[in-house]
């Protein structure tokens, strides 16, 4: 029987990629004025820079806006003036102030899933970003604990788990590409149910027998906001703005 149900916030209740791939659509426009953009595999270098700083900057906005500041010099050989620079600075403030959408049927979804069973967000990223996203999402009060990480690893979810109170076998992860945030880890926690985004939207009543109806398996190795930079470890930080 299933006592505690973690989500994830980014893409799974409200959007979040399509920001930060317009950034990086804007990034490589200002430096296409300077370099070809396919002789200097911008993409490529833009994903190994920030893949080299994850460990000093974190995942979120703000280490992507010093990543493309860093790689903006390196690939234009330093040409890159002083006022396309600051508007790299600009587009990471876009990324910070983007409004919180919700994606259709969430909020019926998690007040339903919430009126059965104890529920804890649990998201990644940097700390004062994702705070001010809960509060813009208001769905914050639905929730029994919310927890900001730095990497959601075993240990990150054990620790939950221990301070809730919950065996694993009792706890299932919601999230938009579920192998990656806790199928493939489940040996090491143990039985870990796992349910899918669309799971919650569209069959509530899986919630409400406590089961998945979808085999983890079917979903990608990795999340389309973790190729490169999210799979390097980092340290956890844990903020708890509400105990179980």
């Amino acid at each position: 029987m299933l006592e505690l149900i973690g989500f994830d916030g980014d893409d799974t209740l409200w959007q979040s990629q399509d920001f930060y791939d317009a950034a990086q659509a804007e990034f490589e426009r200002i430096v296409g004025a300077y370099v070809d953009l396919a002789d200097v595999r911008v993409h490529e270098r833009l994903l190994a820079v920030e893949a080299g700083n994850i460990q000093a900057f974190g995942y979120g906005a703000k280490g992507m806006t010093l990543s493309m500041i860093e790689a903006a010099f390196e690939i234009t050989g330093g040409l890159i003036s002083s006022g396309d620079l600051h508007r790299l600075v600009g587009i990471g403030k876009e990324v910070l102030a983007h409004p919180v959408t919700l994606l259709p049927g969430i909020r019926e979804a998690v007040e339903e899933v919430a009126a059965r069973h104890r529920i804890v967000l649990i998201t990644k990223g940097d700390l004062i970003h994702q705070q001010a996203k809960v509060r813009r999402s208001d769905l914050g009060d639905l929730f029994h604990r919310i927890e900001i990480v730095s990497e959601k690893d075993p240990p990150a979810y054990a620790r939950v788990l221990e301070e809730c109170s919950v065996e694993p076998a009792a706890f299932a992860m919601v999230g938009n590409s579920i192998r990656y945030r806790a199928g493939g880890r489940t040996r090491r926690l143990g039985r870990l149910h796992a349910l899918s985004l669309d799971l919650v939207a569209r069959d509530r009543s899986a919630f409400r027998r406590g089961q998945s109806t979808r085999d983890p398996g079917q979903h990608g190795e990795f999340d389309s906001n973790c190729a490169g930079p999210a799979r390097r470890p980092c340290p956890t930080l844990n903020v708890s703005l509400r105990q179980c």
